[in-house]
């Protein structure tokens, strides 16, 4: 089951969460909708290449990705979304387009969006596309560490 090795994670590291199960979905916005999540609470996780290294971008549910944006501020040459063929064999615990937002579990640098580290709670995939994660963006923040994108 995909949720396992996120949930031994957060409990070695003492944080306290929800599981929620919803009907199959497979866009943020849908998945926020059938959970009853609010979508700035709703977060998904994009793959990118930076320059030829992956990384996962950390967004809101109705936001899109800036790669120009991206490219800017982290200096690279190039940035490119990454295929699903790219990354598939790095999630071999997860559903293709499910990964959760723990890129330090796979060796990957996050970046995520000042609108989500402004929430007091965040919500994401937690391998499945029937099964989410809840838990304080602040732990959050404390576990994964990952890079706030200022974008205004």
């Amino acid at each position: 089951m995909p949720i396992r090795k996120l949930r031994e994670f957060l409990d070695q590291n003492n944080i306290k969460y929800v599981t929620i199960t919803h009907s199959p979905a497979y866009t943020a916005q849908e998945i926020a909708a059938s959970a009853h999540i609010p979508g700035r609470e709703m977060a998904k996780t994009v793959v990118v290449k930076i320059d030829d290294t992956m990384a996962m971008v950390v967004l809101p549910a109705n936001a899109q990705i800036n790669l120009d944006f991206l490219k800017c501020i982290t200096g690279a040459q190039r940035v490119s979304l990454a295929s699903e063929e790219e990354f598939k064999d790095k999630f071999p615990d997860s559903e293709i387009g499910a990964m959760p937002p723990f890129g330090n579990l796979y060796g990957m640098q996050v970046f995520v969006s000042e609108a989500l580290s402004r929430e007091k709670e965040i919500a994401f995939n937690a391998g499945s596309h029937s099964e989410l994660i809840k838990m304080s963006y602040k732990d959050f923040e404390r576990i994964v560490k990952p890079r706030v994108i200022v974008t205004s």
